[in-house]
């Protein structure tokens, strides 16, 4: 017995240590990155930075794997060489119309890459924090093309490009996720949070409000002093939006963010299926170092692309609203098309939503408002009046949108109204010629 002991101790120590062994296994690298991306579907989780050590291992390969990963990823990188393609037809040939389709062509893979690298970012902040970046830095290309137009006095160029985004995410965007989600998923109607949807709804009715008045205000003749009444209730107005979408943003991140939780198909909120996350394929600091040269690239490229609009317009017989109304936002919207249509297909439609009305919403209430107040600080005379014809274009669109998702499910036929509804815009713009334009 005695003699026996030892060994069976020896036996029990070698057992345990096996246990510890098979223990250390379950709680891998690989599972804690999978454990700690649920917990931070809620911010601030208590394990949101467990996985970054992980990713930084996975992804330290150098600056030439990062170039690869960034720039040689994807195959809509081959139309990068039309950015500088626009530069060199700008300065030996001079053509506007070629000018402005280059650059129109090569901003596109810039906006989508823009998307990649702040999805590449959302891994290290959490996914409402995610949603929230992919929003912003999605909406960086039309900010910056807004912002070096107002620069110039295009005021109406403004107006029309930033409306002509949320057209395109709510209407566009929205669509092609709903119809594609619904054809890869076509035995259920896909579910999301109403209930974040129905905010989002209410802040585009604000929004809507906020464009309403200063043009009923304008096109009734009601003004105290003409031209100077409108122009000081649109930049009232504005701080008003930008206070509320500041509000927003506590509402949403802070007091109410288990509003914004993910739902299964009984509509209760869920923390994601750890088995279908992924990797960054990046490190936070290299994503942060691309969006910064990719903001840059696209704040040059803009210059030219705004320069030219006017140009393309007379040598292409096509109205100035048309393309600033739909061809400008379809470039810029391009990081949120392909990402919410990918995040649809994945069965993701929440995140598709934040995408598509998260960006909606933050133009219509930070970016429209903001350019208002920088337009004030420059001395130009940006304000609210879209013009009757558009303001009405927007609030049907919000309409139409608000009572498709007042059901919380979504399914083709409603993406394909959606998109066919984009359609019907489209067209109008197409045949609108703008009344300042007109009157000039």
């Amino acid at each position: 017995m005695v003699g026996g002991h030892p060994h069976i101790e020896m036996g029990s120590l070698h057992d345990r240590s096996e246990l510890e062994f098979e223990d250390e296994s379950l709680v891998s690298p690989v599972a804690i990155n999978r454990k700690a991306r649920i917990l931070d579907a809620v911010p601030g989780g208590p394990f949101a930075g467990v996985s970054q050590p992980w990713t930084v291992k996975r992804t330290r390969g150098g600056l030439f794997s990062s170039i690869r990963t960034v720039i040689f990823g994807t195959k809509i990188n081959l139309l990068l060489p039309f950015g500088p393609a626009a530069i060199l037809v700008h300065y030996f040939i001079g053509h506007t119309g070629v000018v402005f389709l280059l650059s129109l062509i090569g901003i596109v893979p810039l906006a989508e890459r823009l998307g990649y690298a702040t999805e590449q970012l959302a891994f290290f902040t959490g996914s409402t924090v995610g949603g929230l970046l992919n929003a912003t830095f999605g909406n960086a290309t039309e900010m910056i093309i807004s912002l070096y137009a107002l620069k110039n006095g295009m005021i109406r160029v403004v107006q029309q490009s930033l409306l002509g985004s949320i057209l395109s995410n709510m209407l566009l965007v929205l669509g092609c996720a709903f119809l594609f989600g619904g054809i890869m998923h076509s035995k259920k109607d896909q579910v999301f949070n109403k209930a974040a949807a129905a905010v989002n709804s209410g802040l585009l009715l604000m929004a809507v409000m906020g464009l309403l008045f200063p043009a009923v205000l304008h096109f009734t003749h009601t003004e105290v002093h003409f031209g100077d009444s409108e122009l000081a209730l649109s930049r009232f107005s504005s701080c008003i939006m930008l206070l509320v979408y500041g509000c927003y943003l506590i509402f949403q991140l802070k007091s109410h963010s288990n509003l914004y939780a993910p739902v299964n198909e009984g509509g209760s909120p869920t923390e994601g299926d750890a088995e279908e996350d992924e990797a960054p394929e990046i490190s936070q600091w290299e994503a942060i170092m691309w969006l910064a040269a990719l903001t840059i690239w696209v704040s040059f490229l803009s210059g030219y692309l705004v320069d030219t609009i006017e140009g393309a317009s007379k040598s292409w017989n096509m109205p100035i609203a048309f393309i600033s109304v739909i061809l400008l936002p379809i470039v810029g919207n391009a990081a949120e098309h392909a990402s919410a249509v990918m995040f649809a297909t994945k069965d993701k439609l929440d995140i598709s939503l934040g995408v598509a009305i998260g960006s909606s919403t933050q133009i219509s209430m930070f970016v429209i408002p903001f350019c208002v107040v920088v337009g004030w600080i420059m001395g130009q005379p940006m304000d609210l009046n879209f013009q009757l014809f558009e303001t009405a274009t927007l609030f049907m669109t919000v309409l139409v949108v608000a009572f498709l998702l007042q059901e919380g499910t979504s399914n083709y036929f409603k993406g394909l109204m959606l998109i066919l509804c984009y359609v019907i815009v489209a067209a109008s713009f197409f045949v609108h010629v703008d009344p300042k334009a007109g009157a000039d």
